[in-house]
């Protein structure tokens, strides 16, 4: 009776290899999870929170970043809609850090197609903000989408009607 090997040599060889890769994203994963959730067991202190009223949060999620000079200081801890149909966020902020009360909130983007966050911009003002407090000004989230769908209008009244067109 002859015996049939079910994989040929090459075909054996990459599924090792394959087996190899995948055990090293694994770990990898495994790492980078152990690794965060150390971190975000680190960032464990006393908050203080705030709220933040707008528009529209278009893509901005509970948990995502508050920054205040591009360093984190907080994050997203809640959202709702109050009775004027306007998004109301909870925000937690460190207690080391403290927020004028004349600062404004505006949810922002990194980069062109980034994730949102909420950027604090500090006031003037010696008075700080408790717990509590809600930001007077805000600015809500830009959609892209219209951005464009605007610039293309924009364009397309700004074009001149061609009047030779047809002779070309």
């Amino acid at each position: 009776m002859l015996t049939r090997e079910i994989y040929t040599k090459e075909e054996t060889r990459y599924l090792r290899i394959a087996f190899m890769v995948s055990l090293v994203v694994i770990l990898i994963v495994g790492m980078w999870i152990f690794n965060k959730r150390n971190v975000n067991h680190a960032e464990e202190g006393s908050y203080y929170s705030l709220i933040a009223r707008f528009n529209r949060t278009d893509g901005l999620l509970v948990g995502d970043l508050v920054r205040l000079a591009g360093m984190d200081v907080g994050k997203v801890v809640a959202a709702k809609l109050d009775d004027n149909y306007k998004a109301v966020l909870t925000l937690e902020i460190k207690d080391s850090v403290k927020v004028p009360d004349d600062s404004s909130a505006s949810i922002v983007s990194s980069g062109l197609m980034g994730a949102k966050y909420i950027e604090i911009e500090p006031g003037g003002s010696e008075d700080m903000m408790e717990s509590g407090a809600e930001f007077s000004y805000t600015q809500d989230a830009m959609v892209i989408e219209e951005l464009l769908d605007r610039i293309v209008s924009i364009g397309k009244a700004n074009r001149k009607p061609c009047i030779d067109c047809n002779d070309k």
